[in-house]
This record gives structure tokens, C-alpha cells and sequence, in this order.
């Protein structure tokens, strides 16, 4: 028998509305997803649910998400921030660029230590990287 596949999700309902979830939940023995799920096809299944151009009188509006960003009263800071640290790595020499891109990389090593081979593949053209490629995904298939 084949496994069932699911979707991870995540939603925002009013408060009351998860107790009650979780009441029905508790009530029925089964987890609050169920529940939702359960309600959820119920609606889909009902006249006017699937494909319906609008929602019922009953599921109108029940659910209003907030379409700003968390961080919308941080974007103009955060804007700000990046731009200086964009202006201040152009007003570094070339040299410099690399050797602090050389530092980062060590640290991030240290951090994190490789895993397995490292392979670095340079191409004279984007033909050459294509054959390339397109070698490496057949020889895959030959082997797989």
C-alpha cells in the first residue's frame, strides 16, 4: 500500500478558533490537524466549495492575514545598513576584497568543515560547460 504524501503548511487563525480546533480535536481523538484537514474537505466537498468564484456567507472573512512584513518599520534601517556595508567593500582595494573573502572562508571551514571532495571545474565556454554537464548526467544514468 502506497504511503500517504503530505504538504507542510502553516496558517494563522484567531485564537478562539484554535481552542476550538483543539477541543474538537480532544473530543474526537484525533490531532488538530485532522481536524482542520477534516473542515477543510468538508468545505471543498460542500455546494459552493471548490472552484466557487467567492466564499460562503459562513467562511467570509473569518480569516484576515496581515499582508506587511513583520519588519516593514525595519526596512528603511536595514536598507541603510546594507548600502554602507556595500559602499564601505567598493572603497576596499581588490587585495583587500580577497583577502578578507579569504579570511571568511577559512572562518566558515573552521565553523563548518568540509564534508567530502571538493571539486573546482572551470569552463572556456558555456558549450564546454553544457557538454560537460550533459556527459556527467548521462554516465549518472549509465551508473544509476
Amino acid at each position: 500500500m502506497p504511503k500517504a504524501r503530505y504538504a507542510r503548511i502553516a496558517i494563522t487563525l484567531p485564537p478562539d478558533l484554535v481552542k476550538a480546533a483543539d477541543r474538537e480535536a480532544k473530543r474526537v481523538g484525533r490531532s488538530r490537524s485532522w481536524v482542520i484537514a477534516d473542515a477543510l474537505r468538508r468545505v471543498v466537498a460542500a455546494p459552493g466549495g471548490a472552484g466557487a468564484a467567492e466564499p460562503t456567507r459562513a467562511h467570509a472573512g473569518v480569516v484576515r492575514e496581515t499582508m506587511a512584513s513583520p519588519y516593514a518599520e525595519m526596512e528603511g534601517e536595514m536598507a541603510e545598513v546594507e548600502e554602507r556595508r556595500f559602499r564601505a567593500g567598493l572603497a576596499l582595494s581588490p587585495t583587500e576584497r580577497l583577502r578578507r573573502a579569504d579570511d571568511l572562508m577559512r572562518l566558515a571551514r573552521a565553523v563548518r568543515p568540509p564534508t567530502g571532495r571538493v571539486q573546482v571545474v572551470g569552463f572556456d565556454s558555456f558549450e564546454d560547460f553544457w557538454q560537460w554537464k550533459t556527459a556527467r548526467q548521462v554516465a549518472g544514468a549509465v551508473r544509476g
